[in-house]
């Protein structure tokens, strides 16, 4: 392993475009983040990790002897975790960077099954001509949602996220109800906790999640979640699969009990082929799509390791 006296290494993935800005004291090394790391970069103090495979962040986990700190642009660090970095290596998440990205995704996907999309590509696909789907109709009926124009709704994980993606809701005639650990007024939105979840749920047209995943979140949105909701609610989850217990939305789809669902994100991925999802017509399934673009990485990786050289406390830092 080489040996540079005075220079802090970086490790920075080749799945990040826009290289950020370092002292000139700082050795940089692009890696590829489906391999091990580079054999002439095992003395890197800094991590930057994007788009990394299982095995390349077990292997940094257990090779980088030195390292101190490892920057994921992931809004949840959970991959990052469970590598098995030690206790002492400081972990930063991305957290902020793709607010827009996935705030603008969330909303294509409610619009698609509010607006019936699918069922509009279906019939474009056998040459029908959908005459349900369109010409005279409620301007609210009350057992389907087809407009957001005074829907209600309810968000899950009312973090950054959920601050860019409301007021879109809201442009569009939303009630926008936010749900997280603690209750109160956030960003001019009134947000309950889970335990108000009985009450809201039977009012709710359209539930959203973007919860992270942790031990605490699994499986939180579950059969007794779903039953909660009126027959015509959507599901529509974008934060992560580990959050959704997949088998009771099935059941509450096709018994009938919830109109359908939208899901960015799942407890497998890729989904398997084998998967009773891709065969639902009333479940939209889209493949981990609304990140993938962290907005202001390059930004946030200089002002952090600035933070880090002088020994300030760094932004997104992970509690572990």
């Amino acid at each position: 392993m080489a040996s540079y006296p005075g220079v802090t290494t970086v490790l920075l993935p080749t799945t990040l475009e826009d290289a950020p800005a370092f002292p000139d004291d700082v050795r940089v090394v692009r890696y590829a983040p489906d391999a091990p790391p580079p054999d002439d970069a095992l003395d890197a103090s800094v991590l930057v990790a994007w788009g990394n495979s299982t095995e390349n962040l077990r292997a940094c986990a257990e090779r980088l002897t030195g390292l101190r700190w490892v920057q994921t642009l992931a809004a949840g660090p959970d991959a990052v975790l469970a590598a098995g970095f030690g206790a002492d290596v400081v972990v930063t998440s991305g957290r902020g960077l793709h607010d827009g990205p996935v705030a603008e995704h969330t909303l294509a996907l409610i619009l698609a099954v509010v607006r019936r999309v699918p069922d509009l590509v279906r019939a474009q696909a056998g040459h029908r001509w959908a005459a349900e789907l369109g010409g005279v109709q409620p301007v609210r009926p009350r057992d389907s949602l087809r407009t957001l124009d005074g829907a209600r709704v309810g968000v899950w994980g009312f973090g950054s996220i959920a601050t860019r993606l409301a007021p879109l809701l809201t442009a569009l005639g939303a009630e926008v109800t936010g749900v997280a650990t603690h209750a109160g007024d956030r960003h001019g939105y009134p947000v309950v906790t889970a335990d108000a979840l009985p009450d809201l749920l039977p009012r709710t047209d359209l539930l959203i999640s973007l919860l992270p995943a942790t031990d605490a979140t699994r499986h939180a949105v579950d059969a007794e979640v779903l039953a909660l909701l009126p027959a015509h609610a959507w599901v529509v989850n974008a934060g992560r699969g580990s959050t959704l217990d997949e088998d009771a939305l099935l059941d509450a789809v096709r018994s009938g009990r919830l109109a359908g669902a939208a899901l960015d994100v799942f407890d497998e991925e890729p989904l398997p082929a084998t998967s009773p999802l891709w065969d639902e017509p009333r479940i939209l399934v889209s493949p981990h799509a609304a990140g993938g673009r962290p907005v202001g990485a390059a930004a946030l990786v200089a002002e952090n390791y600035a933070a880090f050289a002088a020994g300030h406390p760094l932004r997104n830092v992970v509690e572990r």
